[in-house]
């Protein structure tokens, strides 16, 4: 029995400074959820993965998560990328100290 597809947002940490950023459609990487790609489709979202994954120099640990449809661009539907969208847990700072000012 196959399950239906849950729509994805592809997700790494970018190289240099270990931020958490999400692929756009128009091929950016974006520290903002909301700015992500929803991929609806198993197959693209597979594409996208493997685009991602081939961007060595710029992002590791790519990855799907699960995402949904919202007011303002994709949210996430699991805790753990609620999470990573907030940025460090330790204090303020990267995307927290940005927002901050």
């Amino acid at each position: 029995m196959n399950r239906r597809f849950t729509p994805k947002v592809v997700t790494a940490n970018r190289l240099r400074e270990g931020d958490v950023v999400y692929l756009t459609a128009d091929d950016r990487w974006s520290q903002l959820h909301n700015e992500a790609e929803l991929i609806e489709d198993e197959a693209h979202a597979q594409l996208r993965l493997l685009h991602a994954a081939a961007q060595r120099r710029l992002v590791v640990g790519a990855y799907l998560a699960d995402a949904k449809p919202g007011p303002n661009g994709p949210e996430p539907t699991h805790f753990r990328e609620e999470f990573r969208t907030r940025g460090p847990s330790n204090y303020n700072h990267g995307k927290q100290a940005d927002l901050a000012n």
